[in-house]
């Protein structure tokens, strides 16, 4: 028999969504055989699954270690290693973000990549004594060569506030640029975006068909050929920023898809930049009295390698 105690950070969950998080290899036509024959019982009682579980709750496993083992299987693929940990910004007990490196996937596109989100789950699982009840995930991805700010989901609560958070655009996110020519104002621009799959590349329209975006840009201090731009991204579509910013003339410095080759190559030789310049540098999250995360700001500032090209 094996027994869990729930805690805070699983309060409000489903009960069979738990125990999905706890057999995660069992199919849910097993999940729900066992509930039905008392083998899964909530607080020593028949329950069909539906139920809400709470703080101080036991859920008890009569099943086989054979059978438990077989079904409970680990959901990181490989040990923890420190040395590819990015920089923790902000950690509590349900919700940790990092500064995730330009070059670094945040989520799988194969098998066997190894992303953010497998680093951060293995340091969960290390660290953290209720992995095995919840599976932990990043809640906002950046492509692979936008550096930045990642939230990550130690347990369902924090989990519920992030995805909540996210979905109704209540968390500001602000981002930093250089791009090439001179902004001298504050600019909000709107527009169409529509995005090609296939291709992985979306085409920003004026007006037409396509999702609306929105992206406000602000100029911290140019050059007098390139400038460094403060962008509050209000929509948060696939690449939205990047391809905006082309569009109106301004492309990204380093940006190989929607930037300007003979500049990016300039660059490159200058100053080694091989990636676009675009970083997450300020998330502003709202009030929610129950995590410690609510009303924060969370600020990493400017990175160094753009001051040095300004």
């Amino acid at each position: 028999m094996k027994e869990f105690t729930i805690d805070t950070g699983q309060e409000g969950r489903r009960l069979d969504k738990f125990i999905r998080g706890v057999l995660n290899d069992a199919p849910s036509s097993f999940i729900y055989k066992m509930l039905r024959k008392k083998n899964i019982l909530l607080n020593d009682k028949r329950a069909d699954g539906s139920e809400l579980i709470r703080s101080g709750d036991t859920v008890r496993f009569y099943l086989s270690d054979e059978t438990f083992d077989s079904f409970s299987g680990s959901s990181a693929v490989f040990s923890f290693d420190a040395s590819m940990m990015p920089p923790i910004v902000y950690e509590d007990d349900d919700i940790l973000i990092v500064d995730k490196p330009a070059g670094m996937l945040t989520q799988q596109t194969r098998p066997n990549d190894i992303t953010l989100n497998e680093i951060l789950l293995a340091y969960v699982k290390k660290e953290n004594r209720t992995y095995s009840t919840f599976v932990p995930s990043v809640c906002n991805r950046l492509d692979r060569n936008t550096s930045g700010l990642v939230t990550f989901a130690k347990t369902y609560r924090g989990a519920r506030y992030l995805s909540q958070a996210f979905k109704m655009r209540t968390v500001r996110k602000y981002y930093v640029c250089v791009v090439n020519g001179v902004i001298n104002t504050d600019l909000k621009l709107t527009g169409k975006l529509v995005k090609d799959t296939d291709k992985n590349k979306v085409t920003v329209t004026k007006t037409g068909k396509g999702s609306d975006i929105v992206t406000v840009i602000h100029p911290i201090c140019d050059n007098t050929k390139q400038t460094l731009l403060e962008v509050e991204l209000v929509t948060g579509k696939t690449h939205q920023i990047r391809a905006h910013l082309a569009h109106v003339g301004h492309p990204i410095i380093g940006d190989s898809k929607y930037g300007d080759v003979r500049i990016n190559d300039q660059f490159k030789r200058s100053f080694g930049i091989c990636h676009q310049m675009l970083s997450c540098v300020k998330m502003i999250f709202p009030d929610d009295d129950m995590l410690a995360i609510s009303g924060r700001c969370i600020d990493i500032g400017i990175p160094v390698d753009y001051k040095k090209v300004m």
